[in-house]
């Protein structure tokens, strides 16, 4: 499989599928703070891979045990950002104090990301921020 940070939407599992030759990714990252979009993340996982959950919600998120072992998946999370933190941020970008152009340093389409995948992870590309456009 390949590894990937994307926001995923109706009707795109048919498509990752189609792309990664049903692997889906070694990698699935989850920002988004919504527990049915993290719920929904543990589909995507190759076999092997891990999952990393960035966001924190308040209440519970399941998901299927047997599908999660079947693919002998790692769970990992973060929890160093505070809303503190996100605001302080926010408004250090919305002053002009963070570069934020030149952070994003690369822009691809979904479907280009299985091909130029791997130059994302050579250091010589000089990526920092890969925005992957759905």
């Amino acid at each position: 499989g390949i590894a990937a940070a994307v926001t995923l939407g109706d009707g795109d599992e048919a498509e990752l599928a189609r792309l990664t030759d049903g692997e889906f990714f070694d990698v699935v990252f989850d920002a988004t703070g919504n527990p049915q979009a993290m719920e929904r993340g543990f589909r995507f996982i190759a076999h092997g891979g891990r999952y990393v959950l960035l966001s924190i919600v308040q209440g519970d998120i399941r998901f299927s045990d047997p599908e999660f072992h079947k693919r002998e998946a790692t769970l990992l999370s973060s929890r160093n950002a505070t809303m503190e933190d996100f605001d302080t941020v926010i408004a250090a970008m919305r002053a002009g104090q963070v570069p934020h152009a030149a952070l994003a340093t690369h822009r691809l389409a979904l479907g280009d990301l299985p091909a130029r995948f791997p130059d994302l992870l050579d250091p010589g590309q000089g990526v920092i921020k890969a925005l992957v456009e759905c």
